[in-house]
């Protein structure tokens, strides 16, 4: 699979391997600050709109070492990475942090910032997590408008309507170029490893948003498509990971053992790229409307709403890709995850549809175990479509 192999990729594959040697290099080329912000729903436009560069903070590939001592072995990698890089210093280059979501592990990450970064302003937007009553509109427009407020402060910059709307529209952009890679490889015609997609997506949430859209535009021109999908591998959907992207060798080993992934809801995948903010109207507003389309657009494990929910979501999805069977990647200690995923399990083998769950954790890959049980996983899948129905 190296149908986007190119100057421009390599780019982008080195912004997503070190987010934080970019964000030094974008800071000392233009002067100007750069804003941290956290997963999964905090909207980078309003950032954008002041000239700062708003760079989401990737768990890093380093071992915990210093974080380990400040908070709970029971907490997510991300978390305890993100506290890690903290206590090291690896996290300097950043001038602010903002948050939205409450997951408590994240919260505890953010103290410690707090602790270790004392002099770095560090604002909590708290997102409400019921998106369908009758006031949780006005709640998270009164979230935009603090936060908006909170973000000139830190930057010493105003956010005009203008400028938020020509952000809201440059990430529209992108997002929709990010998109049509999925929708290629959905088809068949795009032979883009996991691997691959992760690196489009991840280095979207750490770059300048026109230099990567500049990028992608230049990949996308130099595409040849194949006319034939292959058909010779299991289809498969990738789910889970809230936060932080997993193991690009983790998503390597699956795809070793004949299996094609043609859809995700990951966070470095569909669930990031999934909803545009509107255009029109109120930017302000739009920005609060996007927050609450992002739930019908691709449900979250962490949000309440009557007439939505992630498993539906998710076996249409599998309708609409094609895909054989689930593979539910699931961050060792996530909360969110591990409380919906008996749910979600219910729902799919209530429809006969193969899941296979795999843990991931900051450290180590017990690669040999999990391509076992992919190999495994695979081969029950291909005899699951060699079954021959029985008459009644």
């Amino acid at each position: 699979m190296h149908e986007l192999e190119s100057v421009a990729f390599s780019v982008l594959e080195t912004v997503a391997a070190d987010p934080v040697g970019y964000a030094v290099e974008w800071k000392r080329r233009t002067g100007r600050p750069v804003v941290g912000s956290f997963p999964m729903n905090f909207p980078s436009e309003i950032v954008h709109a002041t000239g700062a560069l708003p760079v989401i903070v990737q768990e890093s590939r380093t071992p915990i070492t210093e974080g380990r001592s400040l908070l709970p072995e029971f907490y997510c990698s991300y978390t305890r990475s993100v506290a890690d890089q903290a206590a090291v210093g690896e996290l300097d280059v950043f001038d602010a942090f903002v948050l939205a979501d409450h997951c408590v592990q994240l919260l505890g990450a953010a103290d410690v910032i707090r602790w270790a970064k004392p002099e770095k302003p560090m604002h909590f937007a708290q997102f409400i997590s019921s998106m369908d009553d009758p006031w949780s509109g006005a709640q998270v427009r009164d979230k935009v408008a603090s936060l908006r407020v909170e973000v000139e402060e830190i930057v010493g910059v105003t956010v005009t309507p203008e400028a938020l709307r020509a952000s809201i529209r440059a990430f529209n952009v992108n997002r929709h170029l990010l998109r049509r890679f999925y929708e290629l490889r959905k088809t068949g015609r795009l032979r883009v490893s996991a691997r691959q997609l992760q690196v489009l997506v991840k280095s979207s949430m750490v770059m300048e948003i026109t230099e990567h859209t500049e990028l992608l535009e230049s990949i996308l021109s130099g595409l040849e498509l194949p006319s034939e999908p292959p058909d010779s591998l299991v289809r498969l959907h990738l789910s889970g990971h809230f936060c932080a992207p997993p193991r690009p060798e983790l998503l390597d080993l699956i795809e070793e053992c004949g299996v094609l992934v043609v859809n995700d809801d990951l966070y470095h995948g569909t669930r990031y790229i999934s909803t545009d903010v509107p255009e029109d109207g109120d930017p302000f507003d739009a920005l609060a409307t996007w927050y609450l389309d992002r739930n019908v657009s691709a449900p979250c494990g962490t949000r309440v709403q009557r007439n939505v929910d992630w498993d539906s979501y998710l076996v249409d999805s599998l309708d609409d890709s094609g895909a054989d069977g689930v593979i539910t990647l699931m961050a060792k200690f996530c909360e969110p995850l591990m409380l919906y995923y008996p749910e979600l399990r219910k729902v799919l083998d209530a429809r006969d549809i193969p899941v296979l769950l795999i843990e991931t954790e900051h450290e180590g890959l017990a690669a040999e175990s999990i391509r076992t049980r992919v190999e495994t996983f695979v081969e029950r899948i291909r005899r699951q479509k060699l079954k021959v129905p029985t008459l009644a």
